[in-house]
């Protein structure tokens, strides 16, 4: 029988959203669930499987699993894996990439926080709570999604999903990414123009990032580039949020240089009362829910079961980020 981990992170639930984990695989693994993936150093020693959702897995704990076979990720994300660790050891890395169960939820945050900044809807709820008849005031600063260009970095699953709703509000959708996606997928979103990501910029009256963590995106909208957005541009990020400067964000925002930011994922998680994005004018900020909602959640959990359970069957694993 093998050994199974399961890392379930504090802030996504911990031990409590990983329970029924332990009574997935009764005949063919046993498995315990941690907060932490050195929590139990018996349990790692003796795992073959780790499944992560949102739990560091280091270099450290990779060395200290001297049988494990597969790190699986309960999520699109993978940053929070070693991978040059897990390379070196030949241990496949998989997310649920494929499996498009995030893809619903993130694009609906995604317009969430693009209406809630167009309608100015988190100033207009406050100022009526205090009694205040904002119109006048906000008057100025509404806007329609209509007619205007989205600009998507990453047209993956995600990103797909947003530029079809993009194409419902009558928007432009402009893409950056390796490489154009085929004509007819392109077609069928309104015409999407494959751009550079400094044309995509200049270009945008919306940025929606959907793009993956790694080396090379590691502050991808940093200063130089937040520069070449127009001061009537809002930027949103439902992705990973060291995508984005954050200091660079909060002074281009306390400058006027943007009209606002939607974010719904920060640097580190959860974010520190240090951060200036906080307190920064004109943003809309969520804690990460575009991937949790409930129905969001079994699917996530059933993706990456099957997968485990598929190379427990001795089966080659699916969506190999490493």
């Amino acid at each position: 029988m093998k050994n199974i981990l399961a890392v379930i992170s504090p802030h996504v639930g911990g031990r409590t959203a990983g329970a029924a984990l332990a009574t997935v695989f009764p005949d063919q693994a046993r498995v315990t669930v941690v907060e932490a993936a050195d929590e139990d150093p018996a349990a790692l020693r003796e795992a073959h499987v780790i499944i992560t959702g949102l739990g560091p897995v280091t270099a450290a704990h990779l060395a200290a699993a001297p049988h494990l076979e597969l790190v699986q990720c309960a999520s699109h994300g993978f940053d929070y894996v070693d991978l040059d660790a897990a390379r070196e050891r030949g241990i496949p890395v998989c997310n649920i990439g494929s499996s498009g169960a995030e893809k619903q939820n993130v694009a609906e945050q995604t317009f969430a926080l693009m209406l809630a900044l167009a309608k100015q809807l988190i100033p207009a709820h406050t100022a009526l709570v205090e009694a205040d008849w904002a119109l006048p005031r906000l008057q100025q600063s509404l806007t329609e999604l209509s007619g205007k260009t989205l600009g998507i970095v990453g047209l993956g699953h995600i990103g797909e999903e947003v530029a079809r709703r993009a194409v419902a509000f009558d928007m432009t959708v402009v893409y950056a990414g390796p490489r154009p996606v085929a004509p007819e997928t392109a077609a069928r979103l309104g015409g999407a123009r494959h751009l550079s990501l400094d044309d995509l910029l200049r270009t945008s009256d919306y940025v929606s990032l959907h793009a993956p963590l790694t080396d090379g995106t590691r502050h991808l909208l940093d200063a130089e580039r937040l520069a070449l957005l127009k001061p009537t541009a809002f930027v949103v990020n439902t992705a990973r949020g060291a995508l984005i400067d954050q200091d660079a964000l909060a002074d281009a925002l306390a400058a006027g240089a943007l009209a606002g930011a939607g974010l719904d994922v920060f640097d580190p998680e959860p974010p520190t009362a240090a951060l200036r994005l906080l307190k920064a004018p004109n943003v809309v900020l969520s804690p990460h829910v575009a991937g949790v909602t409930r129905e969001t959640l079994v699917r996530i959990a059933l993706a990456a079961v099957q997968n485990v359970a598929d190379h427990l069957a001795g089966k080659p694993p699916r969506d190999v980020v490493s």
